[in-house]
């Protein structure tokens, strides 16, 4: 379907439009009060089904969009440049939790991304836990720690970590059981 425009007839009739005469330059003329008076009379009619060749752009007319997808080259330039998620996650899960296991305690805390602000520690090399425990990296410290980073991140208001796991890390083991001990008392992890 098509439309065609014409100007020879007025788009709104006169007789809806409140006129009023004027005299310039020594003759009569009816001129409108509406807005509708300064754009040009159109004729809008519809033939059905005829196909006419697409309409060229004329570049003064229009601002044409800039393709916002980059380039290869552009992408050889700038091969540093993070993804959409990795710029987006530190504000969508924003608190983070990192575990480290050394050879002698285990050390665990809850940071907050954006401001690099540290929510909640546990260490086995506290003065409390470092006389009390008999073991400071077995399976019963793993746990131990677990509970106290998620106690001490639910008094800071924290329900929700995340944890991403190193390059060759697997969630098994020690590892294992500090997370399952944190889910166990009530933190989830998104």
């Amino acid at each position: 379907m098509a439309c065609t425009i014409s100007s020879s007839s007025p788009l709104v009739s006169s007789e809806l439009l409140p006129t009023r005469l004027t005299r310039s330059t020594g003759s009569d003329k009816l001129t409108s009060l509406s807005w509708v008076s300064s754009f040009p009379g159109m004729n809008l009619s519809i033939n059905s089904f005829t196909h006419h060749p697409a309409p060229t752009l004329n570049k003064g007319c229009f601002i044409q969009a800039a393709w916002t997808r980059r380039s290869r080259g552009e992408l050889a330039k700038r091969p540093n440049r993070k993804s959409w998620k990795q710029r987006t996650d530190m504000y969508m899960k924003p608190f983070l939790l990192n575990v480290f296991f050394s050879k002698r305690f285990i050390h665990a805390k809850v940071m907050h991304r954006a401001t690099s602000k540290v929510i909640s520690v546990a260490t086995t090399n506290s003065k409390d836990l470092r006389n009390s425990l008999p073991s400071l990296t077995d399976d019963n410290a793993c746990r131990i720690i677990g509970k106290l980073i998620a106690e001490r991140s639910k008094d800071a208001d924290v329900y929700a970590l995340s944890f991403e796991p190193r390059k060759d890390e697997r969630i098994e083991g020690k590892l294992g059981i500090v997370l399952d001990t944190i889910k166990e008392n009530g933190i989830i992890f998104a």
